[in-house]
């Protein structure tokens, strides 16, 4: 999203880790598995899903400028990812985010990378699990049914080698998000 503010234009801005058609066939599948269960809400757009390392906010281009070079100097090696168990994150009590967590070693890794390498220009994340959100919900009726019957979908553990990050932008849209790359980041190790 672009904003305009004394003069400078501000970009919303996000680092992330994407994922190969096996991974995003998975999630398909899952997000039709909860079709017929009763929310109301919006499942995340297949081609918007990824795995958020960082949020950065409402940038200049000053700052986009130091985070591309911050992140230039990060070394890290390609690693093992897999697909874990489903759950929801739930804010006084009813269900906001469907998710499935993310396993590897490296994902947190990579992120202690890009907090330490963006450390003079951002504060390091306080709380980083290692998700991919799949639907938010605005209302359920049953909530502890809901919220078991999430836990309880049979998620396969499709397994994927990570070799790149991506700085991008997010342009909100009454649609949903819009996503462009800023720059690609590939293993150098």
């Amino acid at each position: 999203m672009e904003n305009i503010i004394e003069g400078k234009r501000l970009t919303r801005a996000f680092i992330c880790l994407e994922f190969p058609d096996e991974v995003i066939k998975e999630v398909a599948r899952v997000q039709e598995s909860l079709r017929n269960k009763m929310f109301t809400g919006k499942f995340t757009e297949l081609e918007n899903l990824h795995l958020t390392l960082k949020f950065l906010g409402e940038i200049d281009d000053n700052m986009i400028g130091k985070v591309k070079e911050k992140l230039k100097e990060i070394k890290f090696a390609s690693f093992r990812c897999s697909l874990g168990l489903s759950g929801t994150f739930s804010m006084r009590g009813n269900p906001r985010i469907v998710w499935i967590k993310l396993n590897g070693e490296g994902i947190w890794n990579l992120q202690k990378k890009i907090d330490s390498a963006l450390q003079e220009l951002f504060r390091p994340e306080e709380r980083f699990m290692s998700h991919l959100t799949i639907a938010r919900v605005k209302y359920v009726k049953d909530k502890k049914a809901f919220v078991e019957y999430v836990k309880k979908i049979n998620v396969k553990e499709i397994k994927f080698d990570a070799d790149c990050f991506k700085l991008k932008s997010s342009d909100l849209k009454m649609n949903g998000p819009v996503y462009k790359e800023i720059e690609k980041y590939k293993n150098t190790i």
